[in-house]
Protein backbone atom coordinates (compact mmCIF):
# COMPACT_ATOMS: atom_id res chain seq x y z
CA UNK A 1 0.00 0.00 0.00
CA UNK A 2 2.91 1.92 0.76
CA UNK A 3 4.22 1.74 -2.59
CA UNK A 4 0.85 2.66 -4.30
CA UNK A 5 0.76 5.59 -2.08
CA UNK A 6 3.95 6.74 -2.78
CA UNK A 7 4.25 6.49 -6.87
CA UNK A 8 0.63 8.53 -6.99
CA UNK A 9 2.54 11.09 -4.04
CA UNK A 10 5.50 11.39 -7.41
CA UNK A 11 2.99 11.01 -10.09
CA UNK A 12 0.79 14.09 -8.83
CA UNK A 13 4.54 16.11 -8.06
CA UNK A 14 5.47 15.39 -11.51
CA UNK A 15 2.63 16.47 -13.40
CA UNK A 16 2.51 20.03 -11.11
CA UNK A 17 6.47 20.30 -11.85
CA UNK A 18 5.32 19.69 -15.52
CA UNK A 19 2.59 22.01 -15.26
CA UNK A 20 4.91 24.69 -13.71
CA UNK A 21 7.82 24.23 -16.25
CA UNK A 22 5.36 24.90 -19.13
CA UNK A 23 3.77 27.62 -17.55
CA UNK A 24 7.45 29.61 -17.30
CA UNK A 25 7.91 28.53 -20.73
CA UNK A 26 4.57 29.89 -22.38
CA UNK A 27 5.08 33.08 -20.27
CA UNK A 28 8.32 33.94 -20.65
CA UNK A 29 8.24 33.09 -24.00
CA UNK A 30 5.79 34.82 -25.11
CA UNK A 31 7.36 38.15 -23.20
CA UNK A 32 10.06 37.52 -25.46
CA UNK A 33 8.27 37.33 -28.64
CA UNK A 34 6.34 40.63 -27.69
CA UNK A 35 8.92 42.68 -26.43
CA UNK A 36 11.55 41.70 -29.12
CA UNK A 37 10.06 40.38 -31.95
CA UNK A 38 6.39 42.58 -31.69
CA UNK A 39 4.35 39.14 -31.72
CA UNK A 40 3.17 36.76 -29.63
CA UNK A 41 1.48 33.30 -29.19
CA UNK A 42 -1.89 33.89 -29.07
CA UNK A 43 -3.63 30.71 -26.73
CA UNK A 44 0.29 31.14 -24.36
CA UNK A 45 -2.14 33.02 -21.89
CA UNK A 46 -5.34 31.12 -21.97
CA UNK A 47 -3.43 27.73 -21.71
CA UNK A 48 -1.55 28.90 -18.64
CA UNK A 49 -4.63 30.17 -16.61
CA UNK A 50 -5.64 26.44 -17.07
CA UNK A 51 -2.54 25.12 -16.30
CA UNK A 52 -2.78 27.12 -13.16
CA UNK A 53 -5.86 26.04 -12.08
CA UNK A 54 -5.02 22.69 -12.71
CA UNK A 55 -1.41 23.41 -10.80
CA UNK A 56 -3.70 24.76 -7.79
CA UNK A 57 -6.12 21.96 -8.13
CA UNK A 58 -3.26 19.30 -7.75
CA UNK A 59 -1.23 21.13 -5.05
CA UNK A 60 -4.59 21.44 -2.70
CA UNK A 61 -4.86 17.18 -3.13
CA UNK A 62 -1.17 16.60 -2.36
CA UNK A 63 -1.72 19.37 0.60
CA UNK A 64 -5.05 17.38 1.84
CA UNK A 65 -2.80 14.34 2.05
CA UNK A 66 0.31 15.71 3.68
CA UNK A 67 -2.81 17.45 6.32
CA UNK A 68 -0.92 20.95 5.06
CA UNK A 69 -3.95 23.02 4.84
CA UNK A 70 -4.35 25.08 7.78
CA UNK A 71 -6.80 23.87 10.86
CA UNK A 72 -7.73 25.12 14.29
CA UNK A 73 -6.40 21.95 16.70
CA UNK A 74 -7.25 24.43 20.08
CA UNK A 75 -9.95 21.72 21.21
CA UNK A 76 -8.86 18.42 19.70
CA UNK A 77 -5.72 18.70 21.65
CA UNK A 78 -6.87 18.63 24.77
CA UNK A 79 -9.41 15.82 24.45
CA UNK A 80 -8.95 12.11 25.71
CA UNK A 81 -8.17 10.39 22.79
CA UNK A 82 -11.80 8.04 22.29
CA UNK A 83 -12.83 11.68 21.63
CA UNK A 84 -10.29 12.99 19.43
CA UNK A 85 -11.44 9.53 17.60
CA UNK A 86 -15.04 10.59 17.44
CA UNK A 87 -14.17 14.33 16.20
CA UNK A 88 -12.09 13.18 13.92
CA UNK A 89 -14.36 10.39 12.49
CA UNK A 90 -17.58 13.17 12.34
CA UNK A 91 -15.03 15.89 10.56
CA UNK A 92 -14.01 12.40 7.99
CA UNK A 93 -17.78 11.88 7.53
CA UNK A 94 -18.52 15.69 6.88
CA UNK A 95 -15.66 16.38 4.70
CA UNK A 96 -16.87 13.12 2.63
CA UNK A 97 -20.05 14.84 2.56
CA UNK A 98 -19.05 17.84 1.05
CA UNK A 99 -16.47 16.48 -1.34
CA UNK A 100 -19.70 14.64 -2.91
CA UNK A 101 -21.18 17.46 -3.36
CA UNK A 102 -18.44 19.03 -5.19
CA UNK A 103 -17.96 16.19 -7.00
CA UNK A 104 -21.91 16.59 -7.96
CA UNK A 105 -21.53 19.81 -8.68
CA UNK A 106 -18.43 19.64 -11.29
CA UNK A 107 -20.03 16.52 -12.56
CA UNK A 108 -22.54 18.55 -13.65
CA UNK A 109 -20.70 21.69 -14.96
CA UNK A 110 -18.58 19.08 -16.95
CA UNK A 111 -21.58 17.87 -18.61
CA UNK A 112 -22.63 21.02 -19.38
CA UNK A 113 -19.50 22.06 -21.16
CA UNK A 114 -18.69 19.52 -23.03
CA UNK A 115 -19.76 21.08 -26.39
CA UNK A 116 -18.16 24.79 -24.94
CA UNK A 117 -14.66 25.58 -26.52
CA UNK A 118 -12.22 27.92 -25.11
CA UNK A 119 -11.98 30.82 -27.44
CA UNK A 120 -8.16 30.76 -28.22
CA UNK A 121 -7.33 27.16 -27.45
CA UNK A 122 -10.07 25.50 -28.81
CA UNK A 123 -10.09 22.89 -25.56
CA UNK A 124 -13.29 21.38 -24.60
CA UNK A 125 -13.63 23.68 -21.48
CA UNK A 126 -14.96 20.24 -20.02
CA UNK A 127 -11.09 19.84 -19.13
CA UNK A 128 -11.49 23.19 -16.93
CA UNK A 129 -14.19 21.58 -15.14
CA UNK A 130 -12.67 18.83 -14.83
CA UNK A 131 -10.28 19.56 -12.22
CA UNK A 132 -13.06 19.54 -9.34
CA UNK A 133 -14.62 15.87 -10.33
CA UNK A 134 -10.63 14.96 -9.82
CA UNK A 135 -10.08 16.73 -6.66
CA UNK A 136 -12.87 16.04 -4.90
CA UNK A 137 -12.79 12.35 -6.03
CA UNK A 138 -9.13 12.50 -4.96
CA UNK A 139 -9.75 13.99 -1.72
CA UNK A 140 -12.63 10.94 -0.81
CA UNK A 141 -9.98 8.89 -1.69
CA UNK A 142 -7.37 10.46 1.40
CA UNK A 143 -11.26 10.92 3.70
CA UNK A 144 -11.89 7.16 3.11
CA UNK A 145 -8.45 5.85 3.50
CA UNK A 146 -8.06 7.81 7.14
CA UNK A 147 -11.42 6.17 8.37
CA UNK A 148 -10.04 2.92 7.67
CA UNK A 149 -6.93 3.94 9.58
CA UNK A 150 -8.78 5.52 12.41
CA UNK A 151 -11.18 2.74 12.36
CA UNK A 152 -8.71 -0.14 12.68
CA UNK A 153 -6.28 1.44 15.25
CA UNK A 154 -3.55 2.13 12.53
CA UNK A 155 -3.47 6.22 12.86
CA UNK A 156 -1.47 7.19 16.01
CA UNK A 157 -2.56 9.89 18.18
CA UNK A 158 -0.03 12.31 16.50
CA UNK A 159 -1.13 11.81 13.35
CA UNK A 160 -4.90 12.48 14.88
CA UNK A 161 -3.87 15.95 15.80
CA UNK A 162 -1.42 17.18 12.79
CA UNK A 163 -2.83 20.21 11.05
CA UNK A 164 -0.78 23.24 10.05
CA UNK A 165 -1.73 26.22 12.68
CA UNK A 166 -0.28 29.08 11.23
CA UNK A 167 1.35 30.16 8.03
CA UNK A 168 4.11 32.08 9.64
CA UNK A 169 6.31 29.18 9.63
CA UNK A 170 9.97 30.09 8.99
CA UNK A 171 12.78 27.92 8.23
CA UNK A 172 16.04 28.34 9.83
CA UNK A 173 19.41 26.98 8.66
CA UNK A 174 20.91 25.08 11.37
CA UNK A 175 24.83 25.42 10.82
CA UNK A 176 25.55 23.17 13.23
CA UNK A 177 23.69 19.82 11.85
CA UNK A 178 23.75 21.67 8.30
CA UNK A 179 20.05 21.27 8.39
CA UNK A 180 17.01 23.30 7.31
CA UNK A 181 14.45 23.56 10.02
CA UNK A 182 10.87 25.19 10.98
CA UNK A 183 10.43 27.39 13.84
CA UNK A 184 7.18 29.04 14.49
CA UNK A 185 8.14 32.85 14.23
CA UNK A 186 8.19 35.21 17.28
CA UNK A 187 6.41 37.86 17.86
Amino acid sequence: MKKIERFLENSLNVVMASALAVMVVLVFGNVVLRYLFNSGITWSEEMSRYLFIWLTFLGAIGAFKNKDHLGVDMLIKRLPAKMKKVVLIISELLMVFVLILIFDGSWKMTMLNLGSTAPATGMPMAIVYGTGIIVSFSMAVICIFNLYRIFFNKMTEEEMTKTSESEELIVLYDEEDHLFRKEEKQG
